[in-house]
This record gives structure tokens, sequence and C-alpha cells, in this order.
């Protein structure tokens, strides 16, 4: 067998083995006390409260990205965040389309970006010292930094762009939003969800949440619907009156990559806020995993293609040796 036969063999085996497991290991399940969030976009107003308080409640430094406000030297004295960064957790970013030749009709709206705390994530199946870790009973996927090996799998391993690494320091960290577990255990709610005006983020159990969202997609455009604040079936704060907007009619975060737990609504197409909307169904984990598991089940397919290797150097050093002679 020659080189190129011995390549194409090894391919085709692969390939063989792989794609009848391609999604063998089953998706994993929401926890049964899963919490979670239920953003809707037609109810922010862009206060941007929830950076504050985000920034606040996890020591966060503030952050002046804005190329048109480095230049007034506004370092540390004005948080103007572009986006999620190792320093920010959460950030409101806005969406706005008008008509250039009138330039009166003008719509707004505004999306809430950080971690959605996938149900099957990416980020912890890709570390390799479970630094990632998605809490069993709530469901929350949290960072151990002391277990960190600074590989950054989870930056790319995420759908959703969302773990960010600091790379200006010489001691870096993942960071990402944790849902505020610290404040949870404490019998608080989110610190982001705690100062939201309007319960554009809501609070609560993950199903019931998703619930509350179907109920809010079956209503029509025009109807007044009294909207929860703080945490969905609690009556610690009094509800948000308002007339139901004309939604998408798709609550994102149910399906999408094995869905998550923070899951959205809105009234503008979602890929217009910046959220990917060609992810599948499942999970990218139960494709790797499978494949992974596959390849590397009892070190055989390694241990064929280094014998593979090994041989095919081992004849041409004989053979380099025997044109020597000659």
């Amino acid at each position: 067998m020659n080189r190129r036969d011995f390549l194409k063999t090894a391919i085709a085996s692969a390939g063989t083995v792989a794609l009848p497991t391609a999604q063998a290991r089953d998706p994993k399940q929401m926890p049964e006390k899963a919490v979670g969030m239920l953003y809707d976009s037609t109810l922010c107003i862009g206060c941007k409260a929830c950076v504050a308080a985000c920034k606040s409640a996890n020591n966060m430094p503030p952050a002046n990205d804005a190329p048109d406000l480095k230049k007034w030297n506004n370092a540390n004295t004005w948080d103007t965040p572009l986006d999620i960064s190792g320093y920010t957790l959460n950030v409101i970013k806005v969406y706005k389309e008008h008509d250039n030749a009138s330039n009166k009709d003008q719509d707004y709206a505004f999306m809430k970006r950080h971690c959605l705390h996938c149900v099957d994530p990416s980020c912890v199946s890709v570390c390799p010292v479970s630094a990632m870790r998605k809490d069993t009973t709530t469901g929350v996927v949290t960072y151990n930094p002391d277990a960190c090996i600074g590989c950054r799998y989870c930056v790319l391993g995420c759908p959703f762009s969302v773990p960010q690494f600091q790379y200006d320091t010489p001691f870096p960290r993942i960071q990402k939003c944790q849902f505020c577990e610290h404040l949870q255990k404490q019998g608080k709610l989110p610190a982001c969800v705690d100062v939201c005006p309007t319960g554009a983020s809501l609070f609560g159990d993950a199903k019931q949440l998703l619930e509350e969202a179907k109920r809010r997609l079956a209503k029509k455009s025009g109807e007044t619907y009294v909207f929860p604040r703080g945490k969905l079936g609690s009556e610690e704060r009094p509800p948000h009156e308002a007339q139901v907007p004309q939604y998408q009619q798709h609550v994102y975060g149910e399906k999408e990559a094995g869905g998550t737990q923070v899951i959205y609504l809105s009234g503008v197409p979602f890929q217009k806020l910046g959220l990917p909307t060609n992810l599948p169904d499942y999970s990218y984990a139960v494709v790797t995993e499978s494949i992974q598991h596959t390849l590397y089940k009892g070190m055989i397919a390694p241990l064929a293609l280094l014998g593979g290797l090994v041989y095919f150097a081992k004849r041409n050093a004989d053979k380099h040796d025997e044109e020597d002679k000659s």
C-alpha cells in the first residue's frame, strides 16, 4: 500500500466510524429546578440600569471602549462598553432603522447581551479541566478560575461568543455572566433583574418563563397585558401594564443550540439584534463528544494512525539508505 492509498483508507475508515455516531450521545436535559430569565426586548427602554448593576454586583471596572470618548481622556470615568468583554458581563445594544428619505419613521429595539446558560453548554463540554461547570440543580453555568489553565477552548466553543478572555493582564481570567449565583444563594435576584424598571428582564423558573413567553405570543397586538416584574409568580413588586406589541412569533432560545435558560422575545427579527439564527436544534457538544469518544475509544484510532505514520517513516528511511549505498 502506498502513502496515498493509506491516507485514503484512513480517512474513509474514520468517516465510517464517526458518521453513524455523530449524534450518539443523548442531549442533556434541563434540570427540574432550573432557573432562567425572559428578556422581552419590546419592554426594554435602554436605560442600562442593568449594565451598571451588573458591574457593581460583580466588581467590574468601568469600560470606555468607545473611540469617540477615548480622545477626551475619559479613561475610568465614563462607562460606555460597546459589547461584552473581559470586564463587562452584560450590555444593552440598540438597533435603529429609519427612512432616510423622510427621516420620520423610526424603529428602535434593544438587545441585552450576556450568557444564555445553555441547557447542554458547549463551553462545559470542551473544557478539559472542568473550570466551566453547570449546576445540577439550577442549571447556571459557572466558571472556576482556580481550575482554569487558560486554553480558551470555551471562547471558541460557545455558539453565542459569550466567554471573554482578559488579554491585558498577567493573571488573566475568563469572564462571563454567572447569573449572580452569589446573590441567588442569598435569596436575592440577579442584579440586572433587580433594577429593571419595566420587567424587560424577568427571573424565575425556566420552564414557567417559557410558558409566560408563549402566553404573550398568543395575545393579539394591542391588547392590554399585565407584565410581571422582578420574579415570575412573586407579588413583591407591582406589575407593569402595557399593550401587547407585534411580536416575532418565535421564542429565541427554546430550541437554539439545544435550548437555553435565558430566552428572548422581540418585535424585530432576531438576526437584526445580533443573535445567530442559523443554529441547529441540538447542542454542538452532542456531535463533538460523540465523535471524540468514538475516535479515542480504547485509543485504537490514534494508535492505528501512529502505526501507519511510523511504517511510512521507516520505509522511506530504508529507501533513502538503499539509495545512498548504491
